[in-house]
């Protein structure tokens, strides 16, 4: 493919000049594991000097918007992370009522296959790996000599290309390379988000967090209720005229949370109790 022969030019070129080199991966996946409907994004891979960050591409729209005077935050939910280069210890963001950050340990044993195939005019080798309750392929190139790919895979001797997992849950697919002639700096999205630090927590707090938030997530609402006028308020376009409507309309945000919860990681999922 002409778009991989382009990449791998690029870095051969430009590795030991670039101070940030980005792989911008397509990512498709499934919010809800039982339907066939996937949204797509794209998802932005770092490579620093002495860190991997990946996130949203949209941040950086934002960043532009927010670094010209604007202010522009938006968060769906995909991953955000950073890690020290060749570590497996990944540092996690979540955004819930606050900007919260938990680190885990995401080791993964790869097992290399005979298999490959061209693209373009070099090699993609497959591997595979259990991780995170999910087995996974990975399709990577040794001609570009960085052990790193989307999320938290990392580990192989070339950078993964492609990586999918068996239930065809979630596709990543390399798109384009750029390089950038000092290190980009994440601090108003990544390590903070919307003017917010981000809260470091142990990563079971941080689970017992969600869990409070799911059994009972409109609470601030009910606590500001009688200081606003009634109709100000709308949970799934419904206007709240009432405190009768909480209950219905709390089953319907815990039913919503239960179909869009689809984690790539099922080891560290959290564990939400089944509606009656």
């Amino acid at each position: 493919m002409k778009t991989y022969i382009i990449l791998l030019l690029i870095f051969l070129n430009t590795l030991s000049k670039a101070q940030t080199h980005r792989f911008v991966y397509q990512f498709d996946y499934k919010p809800d594991s039982t339907s066939a409907n996937k949204r797509h994004t794209n998802m932005v891979l770092d490579v620093n000097p002495d860190e991997i960050k990946f996130y949203e591409f949209g941040h950086l729209k934002n960043d532009s918007i927010n670094k010209s005077g604007g202010r522009s935050y938006s968060w769906s939910g995909v991953p955000a992370l950073k890690r020290k280069k060749n570590s497996s210890e990944n540092i996690n963001y979540e955004m819930m009522r606050d900007y919260m950050a938990y680190t885990t340990i995401d080791k993964m044993d790869w097992k290399l296959e005979n298999e490959t195939k061209t693209s373009g005019q070099y090699t993609l080798q497959k591997a595979t790996t259990n991780f995170g309750g999910r087995h996974w392929t990975a399709w990577f190139c040794k001609d570009l000599n960085i052990s790193e790919g989307p999320y938290k895979f990392r580990g192989l001797p070339g950078l993964i290309f492609e990586l999918n997992d068996d239930k065809d849950n979630f596709n990543f697919k390399l798109v384009k390379s750029t390089k950038l002639p000092t290190t980009y700096e994440t601090f108003d999205f990544l390590e903070n988000f919307g003017n917010k630090k981000s809260l470091t927590v142990p990563i079971a707090k941080f689970k017992k967090m969600q869990l409070d938030f799911f059994n009972d997530p409109l609470s601030e609402m009910k606590e500001k209720f009688d200081k606003i006028e009634p109709g100000t308020f709308r949970v799934a376009g419904v206007e709240v005229r009432s405190k009768d409507q909480f209950k219905d309309l709390t089953k319907k945000v815990q039913e919503h949370i239960l179909k869009t919860y689809n984690p790539l990681d099922l080891t560290n999922a959290i564990n939400y109790p089944v509606l009656n």
